[in-house]
């Protein structure tokens, strides 16, 4: 694996816990009244940026 592969695993990573955390603070805010319309956004919004994949497999 080449460094830039390393780098783009990373980002990908970062970019996922980023979005986790995201979507617990809006969930903590709301009282998860809209936990399963934010987490059908993340899903979504993961899969735009390419971000839904495991990077680890």
């Amino acid at each position: 694996m080449g460094v830039f592969d390393n780098f783009h695993d990373q980002a990908k990573t970062k970019g996922r816990d980023i979005s986790d955390n995201l979507e617990e603070e809006v969930n903590e805010e709301t009282g998860n009244k809209y936990a399963e319309q934010l987490d059908k956004a993340q899903q979504q919004t993961e899969q735009r940026l390419g971000i839904d994949d495991d990077p680890n497999q």
